[in-house]
């Protein structure tokens, strides 16, 4: 995955990267020097991104409630 520097050093973060570290606007990131001599971007407050399932839970939102459930189950609606 390849990006451009601006002519101000700046380089836009590819939105796979982004989204796999979990990185929104105003995150804070941070630069390491690897061994072999690469550089590895990583989130400044090493907080793990949450999963794709902990991103969808709660998400069902207000629904029908456990009588109205049974109800329409049972056939008495």
């Amino acid at each position: 995955m390849a990006t451009t520097v601006t002519a101000k050093g700046q380089v836009t973060i590819p939105k796979a990267v982004r989204e796999l570290l979990g990185i929104t606007p105003g995150s804070k990131v941070d630069f390491h020097r690897a061994a072999d001599g690469s550089v590895v971007l990583t989130r400044a407050d090493r907080k793990k991104p949450a999963s794709r399932f902990e991103q969808l839970r709660g998400h069902a939102g207000k629904g029908l409630d456990t009588d109205a459930i049974m109800a329409l189950t049972r056939g008495d609606a």
